[in-house]
């Protein structure tokens, strides 16, 4: 097995060893960081897809382990069962295309699908063209109105005429992921950094008023730490928790990245007035600063507005409070409203 392993290998342009991962929908980030964590001990060529996928380059790992990119693709799938509760869907192939292409076509919940060099051809020829990663459903609308239902006719088609239906670059690349083709290496590249907080009502809250009061100590928890670490956010995700676990999610860029209270405040409250609560049943609040940077590396504004510059010197002066006496000694006043 090992000798056969490295006889593969060593043509690497005939090897699978690309795997493309697709986690459950709307799986909660820190169980995706994890998972991408598990991939990291196969290989250290992984690329995140958020919010729930993820590819791999395996050719290091085929050399290491001495066995098949399936045979890691079914250990991937125990690791994630057994350490994490969660599923997940492994397409193999020779390019990016191939391997996601293959993750779409296993069923859920879970399973694996490699594609050997020498089926790639074949193996695409029969899918709906819309079954073709990178093939989006106006993109398919198109081919279909030409008559092309299949990858197998979209790969026959001239590349010319495809670039006329989907347009220059789209159709060139179409053209040629149809017929196997795509040079794209994978990238190393992780999720940005971020931070989360959480609040959990101990009974379910109705009330508004005590909803944002519990929002508003969650920002302030949140711009705490964030200086503490010396980071500013540019972005923040707030996750809405209702009984009957259902839940509701949003993210926003900031205008600036930023780590000040006022800014967060500001952000969080659009992104709880956009979910139009009426009379829901929370059971917990969860917001989280996104694509986090450090401070010193974001240029900072002048600004001409007293207000704010009081505003930050009196963050100031609670952050040392805080960090002498404790996070709740000092903040506020609504946030006192909260329950626990």
């Amino acid at each position: 097995m090992a000798a056969e392993a490295r006889t593969r290998v060593s043509g690497d342009q005939r090897v699978s060893s690309v795997m493309h991962v697709r986690c459950p929908d709307r799986l909660p980030e820190e169980v995706f960081r994890q998972v991408l964590e598990l991939l990291a001990e196969f290989s250290p060529v992984v690329q995140a897809l958020p919010p729930s996928a993820a590819l791999v380059e395996l050719k290091g790992a085929l050399r290491y382990y001495g066995t098949s990119t399936r045979h890691l693709g079914e250990v991937l799938r125990i690791r994630t069962l057994s350490r994490l509760g969660v599923d997940v869907r492994v397409g193999i192939g020779s390019t990016i295309t191939v391997a996601a292409t293959a993750s779409g076509q296993v069923e859920a919940p879970g399973g694996v699908l490699a594609i050997d060099p020498d089926q790639v051809v074949d193996w695409l020829g029969p899918l709906p063209v819309e079954a073709l990663h990178g093939i989006g459903p106006k993109q398919a609308a198109a081919l279909r109105e030409f008559g092309v239902h299949c990858v197998g006719l979209l790969a026959a088609v001239p590349p010319a005429t495809v670039q006329r239906l989907l347009g220059g670059k789209a159709g060139r690349l179409a053209a040629d992921r149809a017929r196997g083709i795509d040079p794209r290496p994978v990238a190393p590249r992780a999720l940005p950094a971020t931070l989360t907080v959480r609040h959990s009502f101990a009974q379910h809250a109705l009330d508004g008023v005590l909803v944002r009061a519990a929002l508003l100590d969650l920002v302030v928890q949140l711009a705490h730490q964030l200086r503490r670490r010396g980071q500013v956010a540019r972005g923040l995700t707030l996750t809405l928790r209702f009984a009957g676990g259902t839940s509701w999610e949003r993210t926003r860029r900031l205008p600036e990245a930023s780590a000040a209270d006022d800014d967060l405040r500001t952000m969080a409250y659009r992104l709880i007035d956009a979910a139009g609560l009426q009379r829901g049943c929370l059971t917990g609040l969860v917001l989280s600063g996104q694509d986090l940077v450090d401070a010193d590396q974001v240029a900072q504004q002048i600004s001409l507005d007293q207000a704010r510059e009081a505003r930050l010197v009196a963050e100031a002066a609670s952050d040392r409070i805080r960090d002498k006496f404790g996070p709740g000694v000092i903040g506020p006043a609504a946030t006192f409203l909260r329950v626990s």
